[in-house]
């Protein structure tokens, strides 16, 4: 296996940014998708898609990436699971349009599945020894969820606690589990970049006074800040003067702080952009080494005001973050960029993206 040829010093005032090749060579790529997106935590819908009892809903996990086949099933008594979508006879896919479903059969051979994944019949099998065994079932993958959202991961040993802990420690009080989704104010978007590149860039403000004029006459830069957990980046906007901010109840971090946004990126691809209107949610798809597709999903709570003027400001600023991403994508094509340093003060979170790539590819 080839090694990993760059390393990422822990100390941000020694380091080193990640080399141009790891945006340039297909390898890195690659691996990334294996030793990454295969091992991560996947925001795969909405908890109120799937209301009905007994019935199922096939996707497939970031299509054209990792490509992986699922179903979401629910049962009688109203369990959720997700499920593998392969039959584990011959690999047929097993389901393929969403509705009312009480067992799960496959077309090529007959094999049966209940909706907790556990095979219940196969034809023409006796004499079969050690049959079912347990790898005659459909693999069952972890399925959690935060306020609206439903999460799963491939790796089914992963914590999602762990992984989500900072995140409701620190907004517990918004009560997230209120917000609603509105498709309406919803996007999707497709660049010209590495993946990486995109979250480069959402992981520091040091960027804003000089790419975003129209954010910046909102945010306090001054007092921009960031903090660093485990598998995560947090970066709080201040609100300016005679700017909307949260209304932080006593007890809490930044209570009586004019706080205008909480910026949450999760390892490696989610992030979770909470305003005192609701929540705007994005997450970062990788296509191939030179494309990435950014979905946006916006949630309100109750008696929140945004409207078009929001979703203007919005698209505007994602706008000229992807114009600045896929300039720097061009550069870093360059055979003489070789890597960069870190500001100390602004890059902290871009610093920590990096160690995590790094600690995850060498794994």
């Amino acid at each position: 296996m080839e090694r990993i040829p760059f390393s990422v010093d822990p100390k941000v005032q020694k380091a080193r940014t990640l080399p141009g090749e790891f945006y340039r060579n297909p390898f890195f790529f690659d691996k990334c998708r294996e030793q990454v997106f295969a091992k991560a935590w996947h925001c795969i819908g909405l908890k109120d898609e799937l209301e009905d009892r007994e019935a199922v809903q096939p996707f497939e996990l970031l299509p054209g990436f990792l490509s992986e086949p699922l179903v979401l099933s629910r049962d009688a008594q109203g369990n959720r699971r997700c499920l593998s979508n392969v039959c584990t006879h011959r690999a047929n896919l097993l389901v393929t349009e969403p509705g009312p479903c009480q067992e799960i059969r496959c077309r090529y051979h007959g094999r049966r599945f209940g909706l907790d994944g556990k095979m219940k019949s196969m034809p023409e099998f006796s004499g079969v020894e050690d049959f079912p065994s347990e790898t005659d079932h459909l693999p069952s993958l972890p399925l959690d969820s935060f306020g609206p959202l439903l999460f799963t991961n491939l790796d089914r040993k992963a914590s999602f606690a762990e992984w989500i802990r900072p995140v409701k420690e620190r907004i517990s009080w918004m009560k997230p589990e209120e917000f609603f989704h509105a498709p309406e104010y919803s996007a999707l978007y497709e660049i010209e970049a590495h993946w990486a590149l995109y979250v480069d860039n959402y992981l520091e403000g040091f960027h804003i006074p000089f790419v975003h004029p129209a954010l910046n006459q909102v945010l306090d830069f001054g007092d921009y800040r960031y903090e660093m957990f485990p598998q995560g980046v947090l970066q709080i906007g201040m609100a300016k003067e005679g700017q909307p901010y949260f209304d932080i109840p006593g007890g809490q971090k930044e209570s009586g702080q004019k706080v205008a946004a909480y910026y949450f990126w999760m390892f490696p691809n989610l992030m979770l952009n909470v305003y005192p209107w609701g929540l705007s949610l994005n997450i970062v798809e990788p296509i191939s080494p030179t494309q990435t597709r950014i979905r946006f999903e916006t949630f309100l709570w109750e008696g929140k005001e945004y409207d078009q003027e929001n979703q203007d400001f919005t698209h505007m600023v994602e706008m000229e973050d992807e114009a600045v991403v896929e300039a720097v994508h061009k550069g870093v094509q360059s055979r003489l960029y070789q890597h960069g340093r870190f500001s100390v003060k602004r890059e902290p979170g871009v610093h920590h993206f990096h160690r995590l790539l790094e600690e995850a590819m060498k794994k």
